[in-house]
């Protein structure tokens, strides 16, 4: 079974051009023939005329009472000179079929088909071809006055107008033979120009699909071949890009899903930790603990110690649920008061640490928010450099106007984070490997932080180089007339 399209084409185009060719060449020979025999019929009419207007001549000159008697005996004569008036072989026959005089009397024989029919008192002609030769033998019935009198047969050469025909045939044949290879030499390279492409498309798709996203087709041609090509390509590019996006995805979420089991797991063992802490001193306390006050004091210390860190952890959590919900009332609220309050209570904290905090903000940098979720980005700011700063450092708290932005500045003296943690720092489950003091962090800081400025619509980001590490925050700036 014929399966490519080119095989297709070659077979088609053959047999189509095979059935014309050969109805072509039956059109040819029937109208060549048909044409023939209407010459050889026009001329043996002019021949029988001549001949008929020949043989009254003489008949007219004579008075015979019997023309038949009289046709017998000037057979040979009238024989010889129509002869020389046809141009050709003549043989003169009596209504009988007796042969009466023959220029030829190898040609002239008292058989044939056209003797025959003239004996019955019509005309006929044979046609007889032998080596190329053509003649034709042509007999009628002469009548005179109304009466039958004898049999006149000519035989004429047409052998020439056989040749010339032949010749018209064979040019005829050599053209529409030239035309025939012409246009099957055309199909075959018209079907080698659109299969090829197609070969070289079928194998590419091949490829595709065996996972191969890097191959390439580059026709140089403007047809729709080469814009399919270019559509291909540019198909397998994006199905390319398509698939480095989905893996990217792919190592993000499991990436992800890494670091969520982590927070679960640190915030599983954050939270037990105290909770064993309270519940130890508490077994403590029940059982020694009024009768020996310096247990009830180091336990009661521990509790509380322990309580507030995981009243901590649990607010942390809480305002991580809430970021996650959205549901805020915003207003005008003056951001520098707010960060000027945050950097003077979180001032006392930045003390137990041997810290300080030093802010610069100016006045009325007012801004369309919510002052307990601002508040609450600035205290975990602060929070995170106090917990990430070297000892005995200072941390630099500015707010300025800058281009119609309130820009907001955190910075500390600390360990220098690196490139690859800088990109993920703001994800809710990461917590970076190696950092000082990240025992104490369950990373929820700053995707509380990023959260929050998300949902005042600003922007958030971490510079870290130099031992040095700083928080930038723009916030859209809202004018005082505005009141």
């Amino acid at each position: 079974m014929i399966r490519t399209i080119r095989a297709k084409f070659i077979l088609g185009f053959f047999v189509i051009f095979t059935v014309f060719f050969l109805i072509l060449n039956q059109w040819v020979t029937r109208n060549i023939e048909s044409g023939n025999r209407n010459t050889i019929s026009d001329s043996l009419i002019d021949l029988k005329k001549n001949s008929n207007s020949y043989i009254r001549q003489s008949f007219l000159t004579h008075h015979f009472t019997s023309d038949e008697i009289y046709y017998e005996q000037i057979a040979e004569d009238m024989g010889t000179d129509l002869q020389h008036t046809a141009s050709g072989g003549v043989g003169m026959y009596s209504l009988a079929g007796e042969l009466l005089y023959a220029s030829d009397q190898s040609t002239f024989k008292a058989d044939g088909d056209d003797l025959t029919q003239a004996m019955r008192g019509k005309t006929a002609y044979t046609i007889a071809m032998f080596n190329g030769e053509v003649s034709v033998l042509y007999a009628y019935p002469v009548v005179v006055n109304g009466t039958k009198v004898g049999i006149i047969r000519f035989a004429k050469d047409f052998t020439p107008l056989y040749e010339q025909s032949r010749a018209m045939q064979r040019t005829i044949f050599s053209i529409a033979l030239a035309v025939f290879t012409a246009a099957f030499l055309f199909s075959y390279i018209l079907s080698r120009h659109v299969t090829v492409p197609l070969v070289k498309l079928m194998q590419a798709s091949n490829e595709v699909k065996n996972g191969n996203l890097y191959v390439r087709i580059a026709f140089k041609r403007k047809d729709e071949i080469g814009s399919l090509a270019a559509n291909f390509s540019s198909m397998i590019e994006k199905l390319r890009e398509q698939f480095m996006t989905i893996e990217k995805d792919r190592d993000r979420l499991e990436e992800l899903n890494d670091h969520r089991k982590r927070f679960f797991d640190n915030v599983t063992h954050e939270l037990k930790t105290p909770l064993t802490t309270i519940m130890g001193y508490s077994e403590i306390i029940l059982m020694n603990g009024a009768k020996d006050p310096v247990i009830f004091q180091k336990g009661m210390g521990h509790i509380m110690d322990e309580s507030k860190r995981l009243h901590d952890m649990v607010l942390k959590l809480l305002e991580m649920s809430k970021a996650s919900e959205g549901d805020h009332t915003f207003e005008k609220v003056d951001a520098a008061r707010i960060l000027r309050d945050v950097s003077e209570t979180m001032a006392i904290k930045a003390q137990r640490y041997k810290k300080t905090i030093r802010s610069e903000a100016d006045n009325d940098l007012f801004v369309h928010g919510q002052s307990d979720r601002l508040r609450q980005l600035f205290i975990n700011l602060l929070d995170n450099a106090i917990k990430y700063s070297s000892a005995c450092s200072e941390i630099w708290v500015a707010a300025h106007l800058d281009a119609q932005m309130v820009r907001i500045m955190v910075t500390n003296e600390g360990e220098t984070i690196s490139a690859e943690n800088l990109e993920k720092i703001f994800e809710p489950y990461y917590r970076a490997e190696n950092v000082a003091n990240e025992a104490e962090s369950i990373g929820l800081g700053l995707s509380i932080s990023k959260s929050i400025v998300d949902e005042h619509q600003g922007r958030i980001g971490v510079l870290s180089n130099n031992g040095q590490t700083s928080v930038q925050i723009e916030l859209s700036y809202l004018k005082a007339e505005r009141e």
